[in-house]
């Protein structure tokens, strides 16, 4: 494992499902190393946060597609048409593996979509898989 980031690593989860959130969290926690997590239930809520100038600005979005109010799709179009948050990696994580919903998702400047596995041990895997490239391997955005 690579030595921990200078400065906690922000994560935005944008997630409906309170027991996806907790085994993303439970995943992220497992994992190690250092990182804030925020969670937030839509894409209402998430543009919330990310237009609060109190927030830090996350290094990486997760994001779900299916939630109520403003969905994952809905998101992703006006976070990547918006000059100030568009450069925020997106990576999309949900149940569907529908080709028209990972085409729209990368038709919408998403950075990766992953489908949610159903196996526990495969879901948790995804998630650090994701975590450990973000974290590990991807040069991040300079601090504003």
């Amino acid at each position: 494992m690579m030595a921990a980031p200078s400065r906690p690593y922000d994560v935005l989860l944008v997630e409906d499902d309170p027991a996806d959130a907790m085994l993303i969290e439970d995943a992220l926690l497992e994992r190690g190393g250092a990182r804030r997590l925020t969670h937030v239930a839509d894409g209402v809520a998430a543009l919330e946060h990310l237009r609060d100038p109190e927030n830090a600005r996350p290094d990486l979005i997760v994001l779900d597609l299916n939630m109520p109010r403003m969905n994952g799709r809905e998101f992703l179009s006006v976070l990547k048409h918006d000059e100030s948050l568009r450069a925020i990696p997106v990576v999309v994580l949900t149940t569907s593996a529908a080709p028209d919903d990972v085409a729209g998702a990368y038709q919408r400047h998403a950075n990766a979509y992953v489908t949610k596995p159903v196996n526990l041990d495969d879901f948790i895997r995804a998630v650090q898989s994701i975590d450990t490239f973000y974290l590990d391997t991807a040069t991040k955005l300079p601090r504003e």
